[in-house]
């Protein structure tokens, strides 16, 4: 048996592996590269194998990181069924879409560059369009969690709660080849513990080879009531005394929902108060009225502030925004909103205006809640930038920038090694994936030293014998 690390390897997106054992062939996840400027090109080259020959294709989750390419791994001849959990093909029927509506707007920018420049050059196709995003969609297959399935002879597998995004999954696998069974389990992304809305990441006891991913396997997040505390000053501060607005880029599938939570939560115990609230994101919109269809996934706490916002008492304004012309209106808001908006990297999206228009204001405020990749907007915002190119345009930062580490919807590396303490005895192999470099090493590190495990970071396109 064997595992070829095509994506997430000493990086955090393009997460994709190919396991073939002496009778099958599949993927876990096939995700999108994110970030810098050679992403594009990556996400068009060849997969490296005939996707017509894979059997099937399992999901840890619905990220585009993870789950990105699928349409083109359809359209280039899949025809498999694509196994993830219920409340994920619920997110893919809003993200793929979306995605290939944001391939085919880029495709014809591209176009319209070209010809304003006079350039000759075969103008680019759209990765994937909406109709293969549509295609991709009628192979999904739900499970629900804990719920053992066979989608081949000889191999079985159960998703369990990772507790990351909603639906998130940790994927345990046995193959059994020549008489013995091997257990493979890939932890997808690993939520933090004790985070509000999603259920900590269930414990997994064994394992023969362990996927464990590390995107802040080299560090620790601030405690929740600290972060906060510290939302609740910078909330203040910007829309008070110095009139400003607060912009924050949020992904539409997690964050957005744990922002809107933090929210709620800080008006409902009298922190803040007379909030204008405006999720300015179509997919964020889609994905906040999914989550509220997936009651049964949240923890105690969220079931309860449902039940507070459901009986609307002293709630914050709060207006999702759909049109373009609603957006182009937030535009002239000069004070009092706090504006939430993808994309989470401000890489993409209708982020990018607002930024544009508020990053300049020495009054404003932009919050920053996620991992930011390298090569990306919102990764040299955090590095301290003090003048990027936005839409064309040079723009001085003026707004104060601020990082809130604590809403990651990643393990830190302290939750990450006491995931990895429930395993009854060591892996016989384990893989450390989804971190940069520095991030995996720092991680595989630990493992190493601290449990005396056997611990490798694989190369990007890296083929190993299991």
């Amino acid at each position: 048996m064997n595992v070829t690390f095509l994506g997430a390897a000493r990086e955090v997106t393009g997460s994709c592996y190919l396991i073939e054992t002496g009778t099958a062939r599949f993927m876990v996840d096939c995700g999108m590269f994110q970030g810098g400027r050679e992403a594009p090109a990556r996400n068009r080259r060849p997969f490296g194998l005939n996707p017509g020959a894979l059997d099937f294709v399992l999901l840890t989750h619905a990220h585009i990181d993870h789950s990105g390419l699928l349409p083109k791994l359809v359209n280039e001849g899949f025809v498999g069924p694509i196994h993830a959990t219920r409340a994920t093909v619920d997110l893919l029927g809003v993200m793929l879409p979306d995605s290939g509506h944001i391939q085919e707007v880029e495709a014809e920018r591209a176009l319209g560059k070209q010809k304003s420049s006079k350039r000759a050059g075969v103008a680019a196709a759209p990765l994937y369009t909406v109709q293969d995003a549509m295609d991709c969609l009628q192979q999904l297959s739900p499970l629900d969690y804990d719920q053992w399935m066979e989608p081949h002879a000889g191999i079985r597998c159960r998703f369990h709660d990772a507790g990351h995004i909603l639906g998130s999954a940790i994927i345990e696998i046995q193959v059994a080849e020549d008489g013995k069974t091997t257990t493979l389990v890939f932890s997808g992304d690993l939520g933090q513990p004790g985070r509000p809305i999603l259920r900590d990441p269930s414990v997994i006891e064994a394992a023969d080879v362990l996927f464990i991913e590390s995107t802040y396997g080299d560090r620790m997040h601030k405690e929740l009531p600290a972060t906060l505390e510290e939302l609740a000053q910078v909330v203040e501060r910007t829309l008070e005394p110095k009139r400003g607005n607060v912009i924050i880029p949020a992904f539409a599938v997690g964050r957005t929902q744990e922002i809107i939570y933090s929210l709620h939560q800080l008006t409902r115990q009298g922190r803040l108060r007379d909030l204008n609230i405006f999720v300015d994101s179509p997919m964020a919109t889609a994905a906040t009225r999914i989550t509220m269809q997936h009651l049964a996934l949240f923890d105690e706490e969220a079931k309860q502030l449902a039940d507070w916002r459901a009986a609307g008492h002293n709630l914050p304004q709060l207006k999702f925004v759909g049109s373009v012309d609603e957006s182009i209106a937030l535009n002239r808001i000069r004070s009092g909103a706090i504006i939430i908006s993808a994309s989470g990297m401000c890489d993409a999206g209708r982020i990018k205006h607002h930024l544009r228009h508020n990053l300049g204001r020495s009054e404003c405020s932009v919050i920053i809640t996620g991992f930011q990749a390298q090569g990306t907007l919102g990764r040299r915002l955090v590095d301290g930038a003090t003048r990027v190119r936005l839409l064309g345009e040079e723009i001085t930062v003026r707004a104060s920038i601020h990082t809130l580490g604590g809403f990651s919807a990643h393990a830190d590396q302290r939750a990450l090694l006491a995931w990895a303490d429930g395993f009854r005895q060591p892996p016989r192999q384990t893989f450390v994936v989804h971190g940069e470099e520095m991030a995996a090493l720092a991680l595989a590190h630990r493992l190493q030293t601290d449990k005396g495990w056997v611990v490798s970071v694989p190369t990007p396109g890296q083929s190993v014998t299991l």
